[in-house]
């Protein structure tokens, strides 16, 4: 099991010795929170990292956070990718009735946006409400500080 490790921290060296320093800054992103919106007492909360928009296939991970008490309300996420040759299409709906729960949405392709959406969830109804939807574009990106 040690050799097993050894060897895999060395390929991750060697891996990302050939890499520029930039393109390794770039692999990943936090986006920061992205919180339904108000409107009662509870919301849902996702802490957004994204991969860079150079990747063929785009992922949107991080932690899904309820902060609803009421019973029955769940936090709610989803992404739209927005394609290079055109077209749009969503992920899969990730869910989570508990306190925090990891998330992780990919793209069928290379994009050039994407909108993540949060948003509570009412099991009951099986609807969600009160969504806020961020619109994620490299050109946002390009001008943060390193």
């Amino acid at each position: 099991m040690r050799k097993t490790l050894v060897i895999g921290g060395v390929l991750a060296f060697v891996i990302g010795a050939g890499v520029p320093a930039s393109a390794q800054a770039a692999a990943r992103v936090h986006w920061g929170p992205v919180q339904s919106s108000a409107g009662h007492s509870g919301h849902a909360k996702a802490d957004v990292w994204i991969s860079g928009f150079s990747a063929e296939t785009f992922v949107v991970y991080g932690k899904l956070y309820d902060r609803d008490t009421h019973r029955g309300h769940c936090a709610y996420t989803r992404a739209r990718f927005h394609y290079v040759g055109g077209g749009t299409g969503w992920s899969r709906p990730r869910s989570t009735c508990s306190a925090k729960s990891s998330f992780r949405l990919t793209s069928d392709g290379e994009i050039n946006r994407v909108d993540v959406k949060v948003c509570l969830y009412d099991r009951g109804l099986r609807k969600t409400f009160k969504c806020h939807v961020d619109a994620i574009k490299p050109e946002i990106i390009a001008n943060w500080p390193q």
